[in-house]
């Protein structure tokens, strides 16, 4: 199955959590926080928005940092994905 976001939105997978610190000791998986840092995986097209045009200028690839509790999470083919605004997208991880 393919997911196509519509409008101003974007398809973002998290990258897995870290499960060790730098100096090595492994964390229970109760204390390890939800990555911020994700992988595009689809944009919508953009367009006319409550009357704004909005450009699109994530691409398929991006890796990204989103805001801490932002978008709908959805789960397909066991495969568990986020759909944000494009706006709820903090920056681009270089």
């Amino acid at each position: 199955m393919k997911i196509k976001p519509l409008l101003d939105r974007v398809l973002i997978k998290t990258e897995d959590a870290e499960e060790t610190t730098k100096s090595g000791i492994v964390l229970a998986a109760k204390s390890v926080e939800k990555p911020q840092i994700a992988r595009v995986i689809a944009v919508g097209p953009g367009g006319e928005v409550d009357g704004k045009e909005i450009k699109m200028y994530l691409k398929e690839g991006d890796r990204v940092i989103s805001a801490k509790y932002s978008g709908t999470e959805v789960k397909v083919d066991g495969e568990e994905y986020t759909i944000v605004k494009q706006s709820d997208i903090l920056a681009v991880v270089e």
